[in-house]
């Protein structure tokens, strides 16, 4: 069987979930190695929720991203459409029209109105986006809160700070071997 969203969704909601609540930007690359997902495939995703509005991002040592509205204000449905790009769940075919008994020329009764099964589809698919539009980011976020023991956040917090410091460093031993080598005249 295969699913209905793609393998982006689920990286992006799970990333998303790590900015909510967190007022510092997070880089692409830390989300993406803290949840042991592709750095390159969570980089390529983000851009699309920033213009979508959903997030906000800023370049620099404490750079990345940031939700641009609080939680309870990003529905599911939004995030959903600016990964997937809105596409409909069911691509109706037309088969109804293909039976050997009508020939070349199905009759008007055969194909005549919206087809049943994708009036089905498209039945499921709205219950689907209206569940989605009345589930925030705030409520998933909650739902995985309520699961996880209360150190678990402060253990991730911490993780993220460390991974600044080690940029921080990083780029610090950059500047002073840089200086080493091409020394002031």
């Amino acid at each position: 069987m295969t699913s209905l969203y793609g393998a982006s969704t689920e990286y992006v909601l799970h990333s998303l979930l790590w900015l909510v609540d967190n007022p510092e930007p997070v880089s692409s690359f830390d989300l993406a190695e803290l949840q042991d997902i592709p750095a390159a495939f969570v980089a390529k995703q983000l851009p699309k929720l920033e213009k979508a509005g959903l997030l906000t991002a800023s370049e620099g040592l404490r750079g990345g991203y940031r939700l641009a509205r609080p939680a309870d204000e990003i529905s599911i449905l939004a995030v959903v459409d600016a990964v997937e790009g809105g596409k409909s769940l069911f691509n109706c075919q037309e088969i109804r029209g293909r039976c050997a008994l009508f020939g070349q020329r199905p009759p008007e009764w055969a194909v005549q109105g919206v087809c049943g099964i994708h009036a089905v589809m498209l039945r499921a698919e709205q219950a689907m986006r209206r569940e989605l539009a009345q589930t925030s980011l705030a409520d998933l976020a909650a739902a995985v809160r309520n699961k996880a023991p209360s150190p678990f956040f402060g253990e991730a917090h911490a993780w993220f700070e460390e991974r600044i410091q080690t940029r921080r460093t990083s780029r610090v031993r950059q500047r002073k071997r840089s200086r080493i080598r091409s020394p002031a005249a």
